[in-house]
This record gives C-alpha cells, structure tokens and sequence, in this order.
C-alpha cells in the first residue's frame, strides 16, 4: 500500500540519512592507522629453496606488503568513491592528504630498500626516469624507416658482414 498523496510522515523521523561511518577527522585517523599497523603485522610470505651442504630444504620469507588506496578502502569497508568524496569533504582532507602521503612514504622507502618492486611502485607513484625519452614517429605513432635491399647490403658490407651468408 503507497503512502497516501501530500502526507508529510518524513517530518515525524527522527533522523535523515544513515550515520556517518567516522564521526570526526580523529576516528577516520585512527581506523587508518589500524591498517598501517595490520600491513605491518600480515606481511606476504614468499616460498624458497635452500641448498646448504647438498641438503634442499623449503623455507618461508616474510616480505613487505605495499600500503594501498585500495587495500585501506576494503579495510575500512567502504568503496573508492567514498574516499574520493572525504577527499574533498573539508573535515577529512587534511587526514586524507597525510594518510595518502604515509602510503606514498611507505612504498617509496621499500622500493629504495629493494623490499618492493622498484619498477611496479614506480609506476604506481607516478615517477619515471627523467634520463629517458620516449621517441615517436608522427602523430604519436611508431617510427617508420623504409631501405633498399641494396642500401642494407651496402651496409653490412662496411660492417665487413657479407650479406650472402646471412
């Protein structure tokens, strides 16, 4: 049965929308350090063969796992949008900003220490190496370089290769 026309039984509740999931700044602090602190505590583990006087034996490593946006999110059971909204929610983006800046730290420091992946946290922070180019053709696409067979002859001749053997 539908409510009947022109009632105005929403202004007899006594609250309008559910509870914020973190009351204040302080308690979204704190639930993040939970997941710095149970990143620490659940590192990954990596399975090894050890060879020491002709005997193999298995061993586990534990090594560091990667602080993550997304890992916090599934932490504290919310989805990216709503750390994407807190973000520009003038209460939380002062603890959204140092909290992303711990994940960044952290990630930074274990892939100069080699415990990270260097190449994959490179790309996830976004740094490339400023000694590289990247060389294009026009438009953005592949370089096109078109030669005779005689000119590639030519070629290896003065490399001293002859060209019949290849």
């Amino acid at each position: 049965m539908a409510a009947p026309e022109g009632n105005q039984f929403w202004k007899a509740r006594t609250k309008h929308g559910r509870d914020k999931l973190f009351a204040n700044s302080e308690c979204l602090w704190e639930a993040c350090c939970e997941y710095f602190e149970w990143v620490e505590e659940n590192p990954l583990f990596e399975s090894k063969l050890f060879s020491y006087q002709g005997a193999i034996s298995e061993g586990v490593i534990p090594k560091m796992r990667a602080m993550t946006i997304s890992g916090l999110c599934l932490f504290l059971d919310i989805d990216r949008s709503t750390w994407t909204a807190w973000k520009a929610d003038e209460g939380f983006s002062t603890i959204i900003s140092r909290v992303e800046e711990v994940i960044y730290s952290q990630k930074f420091a274990g892939a100069a220490a080699d415990l990270l992946n260097p190449n994959i946290i490179a790309r996830e922070l976004g740094l490339k190496d400023a000694n590289t180019h990247e060389v294009s053709g026009p438009g953005g696409g592949p370089i096109e370089h078109s030669m005779t067979l005689a000119e590639a002859n030519n070629l290896l001749k003065e490399a001293g290769i002859d060209p019949d053997t290849i």
